[in-house]
């Protein structure tokens, strides 16, 4: 990790759960971490602890709607005016809405599709960008992704949200295969997570909390630092390596 000292990194989705464990582990190695999310007070709260904690890094917060392209660009423009432009970025936002594919709202699969598929691609787009411009041979782009981006689950309400997955999937080779054909060594990694106790599931079945409560009490879950130690493990790769997936669920997980 020693390489990415002082460059820049940008989180999608910094304010809670794996995103903010992601930014809290980059500021640790040194990295300037642009953290982003639509409410940036828990960012602001967590760049303050990072600080106070004497991390040799940075974060800085960013307020951004990841289902607006404008607001997306826009921070890209930001930051490539105050800190150059992105080394690394993480597309870690993401939601999931309990809409199955014979009964859902098409509203609901819209956001999905919005922040999952677009949003990631789109920051992916600018990244490389970014990197291009800037004669970036080493950069890395990871997507967190899910274990629900290989197999179908059984529940219908996750169905949905497990196909923009399975994009996320094939979008991150495909990647890897135009970069590839660009001549370029700027890495593109993969990470599925099984279960990881944060809020994402109190979101996904906001109407139905004791859903979640099952969830997460069923078995010993991942905690948001497992996912983040996963980036630090694909980043720190030398540099000839490229860590394409990373499944990682806890033990007693069937799926």
């Amino acid at each position: 990790m020693e390489r990415w000292k002082g460059r820049v990194a940008l989180v999608t989705g910094a304010s809670v759960g794996i995103g903010a464990a992601i930014a809290r582990a980059l500021v640790q190695h040194g990295m300037k971490v642009v953290g982003c999310a639509r409410s940036v007070d828990k960012i602001e709260k967590l760049a303050a602890e990072c600080q106070s904690a004497g991390y040799t890094g940075t974060l800085i917060p960013y307020k951004c709607d990841l289902s607006n392209e404008e607001e997306i660009l826009s921070m890209f423009s930001a930051i490539k005016t105050l800190h150059q432009g992105v080394d690394v970025c993480i597309n870690n936002a993401g939601l999931a809405r309990a809409e199955p594919l014979l009964s859902g709202k098409t509203e609901g699969w819209r956001n999905m599709i919005d922040v999952n598929v677009l949003a990631l691609s789109i920051c992916t787009r600018e990244a490389y960008q970014s990197m291009k411009e800037r004669n970036i041979d080493d950069g890395h782009i990871i997507n967190i992704n899910s274990v629900l981006g290989h197999q179908s689950h059984p529940d219908a309400r996750a169905h949905f949200y497990g196909a923009t997955k399975y994009a996320v999937t094939a979008l991150t080779e495909s990647l890897r295969q135009e970069l590839r054909d660009q001549k370029t060594h700027i890495r593109v990694t993969s990470i599925s997570p099984g279960l990881v106790e944060t809020e994402f599931a109190y979101r996904t079945f906001s109407d139905d909390p004791d859903k979640a409560v099952q969830m997460y009490s069923k078995l010993k879950c991942l905690q948001a630092t497992d996912i983040a130690n996963a980036v630090i493990f694909a980043l720190g790769a030398p540099s000839h390596v490229q860590v394409g997936e990373i499944m990682i669920r806890p033990v007693e997980q069937l799926l």
